[in-house]
This record gives C-alpha cells, structure tokens and sequence, in this order.
C-alpha cells in the first residue's frame, strides 16, 4: 500500500513528464523558424489517424455481444459521425453521440 510521500512523488513524476512533453515543442521550433515538413505532415495525418483507431477500438467487440449491444454502438458511430459532417462542431459531436449512445443501451438493454 502506498503512503502518502509515494503518492505525492508519483503524482509530482507524472506532472514534470507532462509539463515536460508540453514545452519540448516550444524549444525546437522557435518562433519565426519554419516548422520542418516532416512535422506538418505529421500534424495534418495524425489526428484522423487516431480517430481512426479509436473508432476501430470501440467497435472491436461489436460481433462478440448482443445484437442490441453492437446496434448501439453502430448507431450511435454512425449518428456521431453524421452531426459531425453536418455540424463541423467536435464537441457537439462527441457530446450528442455519447448521450445518444447511452439512451440507446438504457432503452435497449433494460
């Protein structure tokens, strides 16, 4: 069991690695110096990348539960996915799809 001075280094640890990868940016590209290629590539890339795989995440165990299950899950991808294109408004979005999703298993599931 941890004590207390554990929990503060550990917490302290986490909060320098942190502030840490956060201000890196800022000491390799300076202001007024171009940012390399390589970097803005990786920039416009990633995001799409990630929501990638976290979409695919989600719905790994789509065929695995109950129908009402992975129906919800679909539906509620596919309503969020819709919103989205139609809103352009990530937070909405992500908001709407997670209230949508939860109606869905509430009503489906009970």
């Amino acid at each position: 069991m941890l004590n207390n001075i554990q929990i503060a280094a550990a917490i302290a640890v986490s909060f320098l690695c942190t502030a840490f990868l956060r201000f890196l940016p800022f000491l390799f590209f300076r202001k007024g110096k171009q940012i390399p290629l390589f970097i803005q590539y990786l920039g416009k890339v990633l995001p799409s990348a990630i929501m990638a795989v976290l979409v695919i995440y989600c719905l790994k165990d789509v065929g695995t539960g109950s129908w009402q299950s992975g129906g919800a899950q679909i539906a509620a991808v596919l309503f969020t996915a819709v919103l989205h294109l139609w809103k352009k408004d990530t937070y909405l979005s992500i908001t709407a799809g997670t209230i949508f999703y939860m109606i869905l298993i509430h009503f489906l599931l009970v």
